[in-house]
């Protein structure tokens, strides 16, 4: 049988079928939890601000255009929902969190790489908020330059410039002994 995509699943779910919502949600979950969790830096607020995200898709489901894709309907209501949760904790414009995730100890044979791990999440989490966006938006959601910049609101090349600039950035705080992504 085959598989339905997720504008029609959205389509039939909007018009009362919740197994396509579950359908949906098992999809997604994953990927939308951990691009929240890097932005947030925190189980905790991941935790409000993912099931926030998607009661917010939820109530949007009757808005949502079929023509558009799916993904980036859903990471735009997700990224919308947590710029206004930093705007509302730091009204001056600084949307970067503090404080960065509990991390727990792991076994000694797991100090080095656990420490090359905590040394990326810093110096994800030093980004300027478009740049770390747009990051996380391409590693953790897997999105093109083009659903980014619908996602953001931004043009194509301002998407381009704010990951090359991201990856250039990480590369000179990591000192170029950091892990070895293809971005």
């Amino acid at each position: 049988m085959r598989e339905r995509s997720d504008e029609q699943l959205m389509k039939s779910y909007a018009d009362g079928n919740m197994e396509a919502f579950e359908i949906l949600y098992e999809r997604h979950r994953g990927p939308l939890y951990r691009y929240i969790l890097r932005l947030a830096a925190n189980p905790a607020t991941a935790n409000d601000l993912y099931q926030g995200s998607w009661e917010k898709i939820v109530k949007a489901r009757s808005r949502y255009k079929s023509s558009a894709p799916f993904r980036a309907w859903m990471y735009r209501i997700a990224h919308n929902h947590v710029m206004d949760h930093f705007r509302r904790l730091h009204p001056a414009g600084n949307t970067t969190p503090d404080d960065m995730a509990d991390n727990q100890a792991e076994p000694d044979e797991q100090l080095a790489t656990d420490q090359r791990q905590q040394d990326l999440l810093a110096a994800i989490h030093s980004l300027p908020p478009e740049q770390k966006d747009t990051l996380i938006l391409k590693i953790e959601a897997g999105l093109d330059l083009q659903t980014i910049a619908e996602v953001t609101g931004v043009n194509r090349e301002t998407a381009k410039s704010r990951l090359r600039y991201a990856v250039n950035r990480l590369k000179l705080i990591l000192g170029n002994q950091g892990p070895r992504t293809e971005i």
